[in-house]
């Protein structure tokens, strides 16, 4: 599907509403995955999203699949994620404990990066190879 790109900025405001910050945090590579089916009456966003993440898909592939904007996009989730209708797994969460889905409205903390002190550990390991 191709946009006419006058389109559609007039397109994303009426699909988040006006808004132009999520009312949640998403880290990029957040696994989002559907938690219902989508209902009649939904926005067309809101469908293709619920539909694409029946099985764990990255914030930034969702972005991409439905060629939007990852703020756009971001948005959109908040609204899901407050509605229940999706969880998220942030990377922090790991990948062995099954992850945090965060509980209906709230995300989970996202990403912590790493010590500053390890990294450079890990920097002055590596060229000393």
């Amino acid at each position: 599907m191709r946009w006419d790109v006058h389109e559609q900025p007039d397109r994303l405001f009426a699909a988040t509403g006006g808004r132009s910050r999520a009312y949640t945090e998403f880290d990029l590579v957040s696994l989002v995955v559907s938690e219902s089916e989508p209902a009649a009456g939904m926005a067309p966003e809101a469908v293709q999203i619920l539909r694409l993440c029946r099985h764990p898909m990255a914030l930034v592939e969702v972005s991409a699949r439905l060629r939007m904007p990852v703020g756009v996009v971001a948005i959109l989730l908040s609204d899901l994620l407050a509605e229940g209708r999706i969880s998220v797994r942030h990377p922090s969460s790991g990948a062995g404990g099954g992850g945090s889905s965060a509980p209906r409205g709230v995300a989970a903390a996202p990403a912590r990066l790493p010590d500053t002190g390890l990294v450079r550990e890990v920097l002055v390991a590596l060229k000393n190879l």
